[in-house]
């Protein structure tokens, strides 16, 4: 057996919470728009015609706010952690990529929690702090500077053998 002389100690794909898949999205869309129909049609049959068009952009604006939902769900954080680098690659919700390395012995975790909802993780090391996980939950957030923290801890007592 041979074992490798930087072991992977902490290898983590940070991600939103994905909205309803395409179906569901479109069901409830559809379901929307028809109740804002009957409504419409009974407003205009009672006069109040001013009001359909903005029952007709209500169902615009969550059409989309869904679609928003959908692209803001393809980021990604990946976290990967070994003994000499911690790797933190950036995916945005348009593709584009960005990658943080810093020395796992410097890195150090804040996580900043006013009245119990962390807001906040925050890597900092020699002067520069690097935000990450903000489409987590709090509880989320919380439970992975936890993770990061004590597979910080691993690295810096790592000894090759």
């Amino acid at each position: 057996m041979v074992v490798s002389e930087n072991p992977v100690l902490l290898d983590a794909v940070l991600r939103p919470n994905p909205p309803m898949n395409s179906r569901a999205l479109v069901s409830a869309l559809v379901f929307v728009a028809a109740v804002n129909l009957a409504n419409a049609l009974i407003f205009v049959l009672h006069g109040a015609w001013p009001i359909a068009p903005f029952m007709g952009l209500d169902v615009l604006l969550l059409g989309w706010a869904f679609q928003a939902s959908r692209v803001a769900a393809r980021a990604f954080e990946h976290v990967r952690l070994t003994p000499l680098e911690l790797a933190i690659m950036r995916h945005s919700k348009r593709g584009a990529e960005c990658q943080f390395l810093l020395n796992p012995y410097w890195v150090s975790v804040h996580l900043a929690e006013p009245e119990d909802m962390p807001r906040a993780l925050m890597l900092r090391s020699h002067g520069k702090s690097i935000r990450i996980g903000d489409f987590l939950g709090p509880r989320d957030r919380r439970s992975f500077a936890e993770i990061l923290k004590d597979a910080l801890r691993s690295a810096r007592s790592w000894r090759p053998s």
